[in-house]
């Protein structure tokens, strides 16, 4: 088996943080999404992470700076999100240029998944397409995910449905899928026609009368793909705590909620509820409430609520 990672995607709903990195580099209590998702991989599975050209120089040094050298990269030619090969496509071209005849453990590298992969690695059925689902016990919300409908055995998908108006379910993909290498000539086939539609190679399995079974877990499971999960899967891990990271303090600051300081920031006489600082951050003297600040910001005397700042603002109040 082989460990894909499509961490190509450009996050613009995440700008400015995602301006200058991948979101699967974000940090997420203390250490970049990504890492959590290589922790839980068995070490001697082979892994690649495909990633876009703007991003590569970002991935270099992430590779250089951690033990990453098990995670081979893949450059994907692209600069901006209009030239995308498209999720799938990229799984697709990886496939045939590299000629994979093993089977593809898929993961999606900003999706933060609390359960053990180890088990559910140990739950697939050899040969038989297997998704990774999450009951998240809303039908509203189910609307933005791929839902999995289940068959009475709890086992096997009846439908799978791409982002459905009305979801008979809500049971959601997590972006952890095991695809058979009996299949993957499908999906190469199936991605020239739908590039990006990972969640449509499972309804083309169906389609198709091929079996396709799902595991369900009630770990945490987080889509980083907004401000609002960015920080609700920090509040979920963190907890009310004050997260410190290398040569950081907090000093005479009340804190609520989760408060996470990246390495060699320094708060000093402020009020945080909810606030994520990346690395040499500056605060004094603020308020600050649901905010998110990137490498090197400056705040002085600021209040400051549900706000992402872009690396290297400085705001003062004379």
């Amino acid at each position: 088996m082989y460990a894909f990672i499509l961490a190509g995607g450009f996050a613009t709903r995440l700008w400015p943080l995602t301006e200058k990195r991948a979101k699967p580099l974000l940090p997420l209590a203390g250490k970049p999404l990504i890492d959590h998702l290589l922790e839980q991989l068995p070490a001697d599975l082979p892994v690649t992470v495909s990633i876009n050209a703007a991003f590569e120089r970002s991935f270099t040094q992430w590779k250089a700076q951690g033990n990453h050298s098990r995670a081979g990269i893949l450059v994907e030619q692209t600069h901006k999100d209009t030239e995308k090969l498209g999720a799938l496509g990229a799984v697709a071209q990886w496939i045939t240029r590299d000629h994979i005849t093993e089977d593809i453990l898929l993961l999606t590298g900003d999706n933060y998944f609390g359960f053990p992969m180890a088990q559910f690695l140990t739950q697939y059925t050899p040969g038989t397409p297997l998704l990774a689902a999450h009951d998240i016990r809303d039908l509203r919300r189910a609307q933005g995910f791929g839902t999995v409908v289940p068959l009475p055995d709890g086992r096997h998908v009846a439908a799978f449905e791409e982002k459905p108006a009305q979801p008979n379910s809500s049971l959601v993909s997590t972006g952890m899928t095991i695809l058979p290498a009996a299949h993957l000539p499908l999906v190469v086939e199936y991605a020239q026609s739908k590039p990006d539609n990972v969640g449509g190679i499972f309804e083309e399995f169906l389609r198709r009368s091929i079996a396709v079974e799902f595991r369900a877990f009630t770990e945490p499971w987080f889509d980083i793909g907004s401000f609002e999960s960015y920080l609700e899967a920090t509040r979920s891990l963190v907890g009310d705590h004050v997260l410190l990271g290398h040569k950081a303090a907090c000093t005479e600051t009340e804190a609520e909620g989760s408060v996470v300081l990246g390495n060699h920031s320094v708060i000093r006489h402020s009020v945080l509820r909810n606030v994520i600082l990346f690395e040499h951050c500056t605060v004094e003297n603020c308020v600050l409430t649901d905010c998110i600040l990137d490498d090197h910001c400056t705040l002085k005397g600021i209040d400051l609520s549900r706000q992402m700042l872009r690396e290297g603002t400085t705001l003062e109040r004379k």
